[in-house]
């Protein structure tokens, strides 16, 4: 049994603290990976601030890369040292979810032998099935995707999350055609990367909304044809005039309540606005029903793009080996793992797109 190190919660807002855990070998169907990189996303920071509960200690960080080193029984598809992104996705394939292409809500039974402890016994939740701000994981063969040896460690750990999440919600989520006008709210990690998405797909307009001028020139660099700030007096009419309609799909990429509260302004006839970011448990929006049903509006929750992660991650790597998508330009900082509380701090400044834990490779 391994011993390696991770950052642990040990209580909700405080300080992470890096610990000597033990991982247990990899069981039916599971691999170990070494890690090479993790970066650090604000699910992980709100989990660990207690947004949304759980139980402690627990390690969390579900955003990774590194390479197999172990292999449970039955894993037939995949070998020691393949090069493999790994995602909190995680799902059985029978249940009525998986088996209608929707395993990003799976409902099988995904529950698992304790994967770490600390030395004296005591269990440590693998947060997320991942547990990844750690030196390796142990995890379920369905979560990972074999990537290509030459890509950065960075650029791959990002496909887990961040970057399927924006374009999935664009695409799968929101079902954008070719011409569809679309408005993203938020021009943070996954905002950016569902102006990506747009951009890919052929959108007509892409208008980033969000309360900073520096964000929104980062977010025309990625693709957005244009800016408007959140702090107008009534933004989305700013957005309206530019588009000369409604748009046809509006993402929201931030957990911020008055982003809800607004979003359905931008929606045109038949528009469907996508919800993606997700605010603290207890958290509430408003709206007015009668304009959606009049006007045939939609809403709908998009969980990590609605991804098929065998499927829309090749792609999304053949994209960035093609020049068409950024993910090097998403890196805002590295850092090692006895700085992650301060990557932590530098994420939750605003300025961050995405903080990468690199881990020692020697």
């Amino acid at each position: 049994m391994p011993r390696i190190r991770a950052a642990v919660c040990t209580a909700f807002d405080a300080p992470l603290q890096i610990e000597e855990l033990d991982l247990r070998a990899p069981g039916a169907g599971e691999i170990e990976v070494t890690l090479e990189a993790v970066a650090i996303c604000h699910s992980d920071i709100s989990y660990a601030e207690g947004a949304w509960g759980g139980d402690l200690p627990a390690v969390y960080g579900h955003e990774a890369a590194g390479h197999v080193t172990a292999i449970g029984g039955g894993v037939t598809d995949l070998k020691e040292g393949d090069r493999v992104v790994v995602t909190l996705i995680r799902a059985c394939g029978t249940c009525p979810n998986c088996a209608g292409g929707q395993p990003t809500i799976c409902i099988g039974d995904r529950r698992s032998d304790p994967v770490l402890m600390r030395p004296d016994g005591t269990p440590v939740i693998p947060a997320m099935f991942c547990g990844a701000f750690a030196e390796k994981v142990v995890v379920d063969q369905s979560q990972v995707v074999v990537m290509p040896q030459d890509m950065p460690a960075e650029a791959v750990c990002l496909l887990a999350c961040g970057v399927i999440t924006g374009i999935g919600a664009v695409i799968n989520a929101g079902k954008m055609r070719p011409g569809d006008d679309v408005v993203v709210i938020g021009a943070g990690g996954v905002g950016l990367n569902a102006i990506q998405g747009a951009r890919i797909g052929g959108a007509r307009r892409i208008i980033a909304v969000d309360m900073s001028e520096e964000k929104l020139e980062t977010a025309r660099a990625f693709g957005a044809t244009d800016g408007v700030l959140a702090s107008e007096a009534a933004p989305w009419k700013t957005a309206t005039d530019i588009m000369g309609r409604g748009a046809d799909v509006v993402a929201v990429t931030v957990g911020a309540i008055p982003a809800y509260d607004q979003a359905l302004r931008y929606l045109g006839w038949g528009g469907r606005m996508v919800m993606i970011g997700m605010p603290h448990s207890g958290a509430m929006a408003s709206y007015e029903p009668v304009v959606q049903a009049f006007m045939g509006q939609q809403m709908v929750g998009s969980k990590m793009g609605d991804v098929v992660i065998q499927r829309d991650i090749p792609w999304m790597a053949d994209l960035y080996r093609q020049g068409r998508l950024k993910l090097d330009e998403l890196v805002s900082g590295r850092w090692a793992l006895e700085q992650i509380n301060e990557a932590i701090a530098d994420t939750k400044g605003g300025g961050a797109r995405r903080n990468v834990i690199v881990f020692d490779k020697s």
